[in-house]
């Protein structure tokens, strides 16, 4: 079989990371409306804003994205694990009745 060696933090990275989502969506919504806030003042345009507010809003939903298939990518690794393998039961019985 193959051992793969694991990094010795990647658990400590992975759970950090996934704990991590959260802030990140705030982060990015707030950092759009900062930009928005920003070019509405620099211009004078009041949609400037709500295009700042859109921004981080499709920041977020890119964060949520990309946390999404970094799980995907983690469970599909997980099931190839003989130990999680779903298995069908056989469809004979090897009874003697």
């Amino acid at each position: 079989m193959e051992n793969k060696e694991k990094p010795k933090y990647q658990d400590a990275v992975l759970a950090y990371s996934n704990a991590t989502l959260g802030i990140s969506i705030v982060v990015a919504v707030l950092i759009g409306v900062g930009i928005g806030y920003g070019l509405e003042k620099l211009f004078g345009y009041r949609w400037l804003f709500w295009l700042g507010v859109v921004w981080g809003i499709l920041a977020a939903i890119l964060n949520i994205y990309k946390a999404y298939k970094r799980q995907k990518k983690e469970f599909d690794e997980l099931s190839k694990d003989p130990k999680y393998r779903y298995q069908k039961a056989e469809k004979w019985d090897d009874d003697e009745d």
